[in-house]
């Protein structure tokens, strides 16, 4: 036996009962031929006896202890096992002996014996059987001849049916050890197999794409809990109907199955968002197809923050290098101003001291884009916190009273108040810019949501309000309408909104623009 087979064999328990069994039932066809002998029991000469039934019923109890003991105290395989060859040897050459030798035919019980143990046996215990078998089968002839007068002749059937003994032993050996090697290789197949599966299942269900297996007749047999999310699927088991869930997907598979361009298909899921479907054959003998769904929203998110990312680093390299010219140019313009010449070189040093000041801006936008601190949420009274923000920004504008309107009621705001003053100037800057700087121009409303624990801040200006054509594009980076602005200001309140668990959306509005702020009231995390 191999190595690595003999390290890894395990007692055949069920395959030592059945033997047993087949033993028992035997001792009983013996017994019973004892007790009712016929014609053909009588070519077996086998004669009634008392030692024949002696022979026969301790025949009958080993075998039936055998068959207890390996049925309900499994140990010791080896030896049990080599007890009942034993038994076996010894009932079969008392029971030839006493029916005159070899001749009766007895010998292939033997044979069957030593074929079942070397099935179920182990190493070179199987080539003691059949050696003990020998011995005892020709140690039997030669007795007989010598007490009971045998043919002498008989030894050299003896001697055949040992070599038999041998042979049956060495070749039911070699098929055992190929047996058993087949089992241990479908064993280990079946534990890759198996933990492989466990695997891609883990795998599948932690991926950020959907992924469905759709069988012939649209049935989808498997899916992770993404696709099911996206879908709407329920989450029991069982195949489902692909027609039934997502008829759009179902018809496009259809037309993909027929020979159609292997395009992803856009659609709606179950919570609205936009999908992409994408198809996928595989070799599988029932023919099944792979779909792949992709959220289209999270796509362009992941492209945005790589873009962000990526033009994050570069402006922010570019920013630190145009600072020290800066300074150095409104220093110059500044010393400039000193020498009073005539209106034309003020005109030109007004001009140079507000694109100084306009590049100084987009550069501390373009900085603090970069360095965005780590929120600290405080429960803010939200009131209170932006009437000291418009006495501070009408004082810093010098904008006169009334320009500014604040609307608001006792409501409590959890958010970082540093975060919250950028958020405000950003957006009432904007408001102030595109308004018409008369009295109420700029509204600050505060009120509750219509969800609860949620608290809602209101901008709303007088001005030709946000044009349809760039309501989609209103928040990105660098995006503006204004020749004065950076493209920056709502693109960085939307980014700290979304730090401290609010959110800034532009809302439907037949005036002016009107943008909310929308966070939570209740107690800080």
């Amino acid at each position: 036996m191999p190595r690595w087979l003999s390290s890894t064999w395990e007692a055949n328990w069920r395959s030592f009962q059945y033997f047993n069994l087949y033993r028992l039932v035997l001792a009983a066809l013996f017994f019973l031929a004892l007790i009712f002998p016929h014609d053909w029991t009588s070519r077996l000469s086998l004669t009634p006896s008392p030692f024949m039934f002696g022979v026969t019923g301790f025949y009958m109890l080993s075998t039936l202890a055998g068959l207890l003991f390996a049925t309900y105290w499994q140990h010791r395989f080896n030896t049990q096992l080599s007890i009942q060859m034993m038994v076996d040897v010894g009932v079969v050459n008392s029971v030839m002996y006493l029916s005159g030798g070899v001749g009766n035919g007895l010998s292939v019980l033997l044979l069957v014996s030593l074929a079942a143990a070397s099935l179920v046996g182990r190493g070179r215990l199987v080539l003691f059987y059949a050696a003990l078998a020998t011995l005892a089968i020709l140690l039997t002839q030669i007795y007989g001849i010598a007490a009971k007068g045998f043919d002498e002749s008989s030894i050299v059937q003896a001697g055949f049916i040992s070599a038999g003994f041998f042979a049956t032993a060495i070749l039911a050996r070699l098929l055992g050890q190929r047996v058993m090697a087949n089992e241990e290789l479908a064993r280990r197949r079946g534990e890759a197999l198996e933990n492989q599966i466990r695997i891609s299942q883990r795998v599948v269900e932690r991926v950020q794409d959907g992924v469905l297996i759709v069988a012939q007749g649209g049935l989808v047999s498997h899916s992770n809990p993404v696709a099911r999310a996206m879908l709407g699927l329920p989450g029991g088991e069982g195949p489902l109907e692909l027609a039934v869930l997502a008829p759009t997907l179902a018809i496009a598979l259809q037309a993909w199955e027929g020979g159609g361009r292997d395009e992803g298909l856009l659609f709606s899921g179950a919570d609205g968002r936009d999908l992409q479907a994408r198809f996928e054959r595989t070799s599988s003998s029932d023919g099944e197809v792979l779909v792949f769904l992709d959220d289209v929203g999270r796509i362009k998110e992941q492209a945005q923050q790589l873009k962000l990312a990526s033009l994050g680093r570069l402006t922010a390299s570019i920013a630190h290098e145009i600072r020290n010219p800066l300074s150095a140019i409104g220093h110059a313009g500044e010393l400039l101003r000193e020498e009073r010449r005539g209106d034309i070189q003020d005109r030109l040093l007004r001009i140079l001291s507000e694109n100084v000041t306009r590049l100084d801006r987009i550069v501390v936008d373009i900085l603090e884009l970069g360095r965005q601190s780590l929120p600290e949420p405080e429960l803010l009274a939200v009131d209170e916190f932006c009437a000291d923000f418009v006495e501070r920004f009408v004082a810093t504008e010098s904008l006169p009273p009334g320009v500014v309107v604040l609307e608001a009621s006792r409501l409590k705001l959890c958010f970082d108040r540093s975060h919250l003053h950028q958020v405000l100037w950003n957006l009432v800057s904007n408001a102030l810019r595109h308004s018409s700087h008369g009295p109420g121009a700029v509204r600050i409303e505060l009120c509750s949501a219509h969800h609860e624990g949620r608290v809602e801040l209101h901008v709303i200006d007088d001005g030709p309000g946000v044009p349809e054509s760039v309501r989609e594009q209103i928040f990105e980076p660098f995006f503006t309408t204004h020749t004065q602005g950076t493209g920056l200001g709502l693109f960085i309140a939307r980014e700290l909104c979304a730090n401290n668990g609010a959110s800034l959306d532009l809302a439907a509005s037949t005036g002016g623009a009107h943008f909310i702020v929308a966070g939570r009231n209740d107690q800080c995390l």
